[in-house]
């Protein structure tokens, strides 16, 4: 397995669109990271905003708003002790589906990749799931099969018994371009070390500066169900 150092993956593209990385850093915490990017006016006006324990997006300056779909959800849900990470309102879709007995996989085989051709923007997701004083992972993308308006194909990751000081990266785009082209491959295994403020730090500093907009990081100690949770927004 090649394991890329969380620096270099997340600075590989000027525009990776939005991302997720979870896994364990050196210590055994779970890391749950979500960014967004924006080249648009519509997609640059927006700011995280916490929720209690989970997270929205929200309109920076609510008059430059043009059209909230695709642009504001709820990145972040949280069901009991287990963490839910999207790029879209199928955050919702999981939580609903798993609070009426469903599973990830069930919840996200009635979504599909999002309606904005040409570009198809694959959905993105993630979850973890706690279990006694460890924790599990999973991570799936449902994107266009060959830039097809009607066919979706969906990737399920799972990943077990979490290895301290890795995690998982997937994004939404491979690069930037007319239209946007598609992440390609499995999650990229990244190194994950460090306390919640290095790896904040790591990953903002090393998304494009012009095109990045705000990060979510949290970090979950299993044995005590605690967390810590930073948020940096471009807008101020």
């Amino acid at each position: 397995m090649n394991v890329i150092d969380l620096k270099t993956a997340v600075s590989a593209s000027s525009y990776p669109g939005r991302g997720i990385i979870i896994g364990a850093n050196e210590d055994g915490r779970a890391v749950v990271a979500y960014f967004i990017m924006g080249r648009s006016e519509n997609s640059r006006n927006r700011i995280f905003m916490p929720h209690g324990d989970e997270l929205r997006t929200e309109a920076f300056d609510p008059t430059l708003m043009k059209d909230p779909s695709l642009i504001i959800y709820n990145p972040v849900r949280c069901l009991g002790d287990h963490t839910i990470v999207t790029n879209g309102d199928q955050s919702d879709t999981i939580y609903d589906h798993m609070v009426s007995g469903g599973s990830f996989e069930t919840a996200l085989s009635t979504r599909s990749f999002e309606p904005d051709a040409p570009n198809y923007t694959p959905r993105i997701s993630g979850i973890v799931l706690m279990k006694g004083k460890s924790f599990s992972y999973k991570l799936s993308i449902l994107k266009s099969m060959g830039g097809s308006a009607a066919s979706c194909a969906r990737y399920f990751y799972h990943y077990d018994m979490p290895v301290n000081g890795l995690g998982h990266y997937i994004h939404t785009y491979s690069g930037d371009g007319h239209p946007l082209p598609s992440f390609e491959g499995d999650p990229t295994a990244v190194s994950l070390s460090g306390d919640i403020d290095h790896i904040t730090q790591t990953i903002w500093e090393n998304l494009d500066s012009e095109n990045k907009i705000a990060l979510f990081v949290r970090m979950i100690d299993p044995e005590i169900r605690s967390y810590t949770t930073r948020i940096v927004n471009k807008n101020k």
